[in-house]
């Protein structure tokens, strides 16, 4: 497959021009014209980069990638040693931040949803069918202990629990992964009985103790695996290419 239609293939699935991002979406570096191997992964870490090299690819797909909003704009250190490492070996990196995420299927938040058994309803921003951030719930009430028990075991990560003084039983959930702890807020004040997400800030205690609602944290990356491996899979049958997804182990 060429570069190009590799990209135009993971833009018609992604649709990253509906999306206001904090990135640019789509090949961020160019790599060979030719493209048969392809690595996917959650971050363009020189650890998934050497992978990448030693797994000969010529193709990155990732979630989080380079050149960030108000990040500086010179290319040394870190960056350098990353950029350097995709150019001397002709790696194409793409890189799909909210689109990743939003997705509806292939999604960071649709596979989490899947893997702890949410049923989705709904964006959370209502009016907003491009909401990061999403509402559902669970088949049955839970218990907090329970639902953190629950998404411990099936992210394999030791899941922040902090509960509101009620400890109420859980039927409806809201969710964005990664670092989504703001959207908190939203669900609370929509009556949601528990928001999950990858990361807390010093507020969220005070939110979820103040406005009755349970807040579980599991981990950025932990929360954000399931996008890249579900687009890895899509890849692999869709296309005649050959497509393994790397986990590049991250407690954060």
């Amino acid at each position: 497959m060429l570069r190009n239609e590799l990209e135009q293939q993971l833009n018609q699935l992604l649709k990253p021009e509906q999306i206001k991002d904090f990135c640019p979406n789509g090949l961020q570096i160019q790599g060979s014209n030719d493209i048969k191997k392809v690595i996917t992964g959650v971050t363009a870490s020189k650890a998934l980069i050497d992978q990448a090299i030693a797994h000969q690819v010529d193709a990155l797909v990732v979630h989080h990638g380079f050149f960030w909003k108000n990040e500086s704009y010179v290319i040394r250190g870190m960056k350098h040693d990353r950029i350097k490492a995709l150019l001397e070996n002709n790696i194409n990196l793409f890189a799909y931040h909210l689109p990743l995420d939003i997705h509806p299927e292939l999604g960071n938040n649709a596979q989490l949803a899947k893997l702890l058994g949410i049923e989705t309803t709904g964006p959370l921003e209502l009016g907003n069918p491009l909401s990061v951030a999403v509402q559902g719930q669970l088949a049955d009430e839970v218990s907090g202990e329970a639902l953190s028990a629950r998404i411990t075991e099936t992210l394999n990560r030791q899941c922040l629990h902090i509960p509101p003084p009620s400890n109420k039983p859980i039927r409806t959930v809201a969710w964005c992964t990664g670092g989504g702890q703001g959207y908190i807020d939203l669900a609370a004040e929509q009556g949601i009985d528990a928001f999950i997400t990858g990361e807390a800030s010093e507020q969220t205690t005070h939110v979820a103790h103040e406005m009755d609602i349970h807040f579980f944290a599991a981990g950025h990356h932990a929360t954000e695996r399931y996008g890249a491996k579900a687009l890895a899979a899509y890849l692999a049958e869709h296309t005649d290419l050959s497509v393994e997804f790397i986990d590049i182990n991250n407690p954060v």
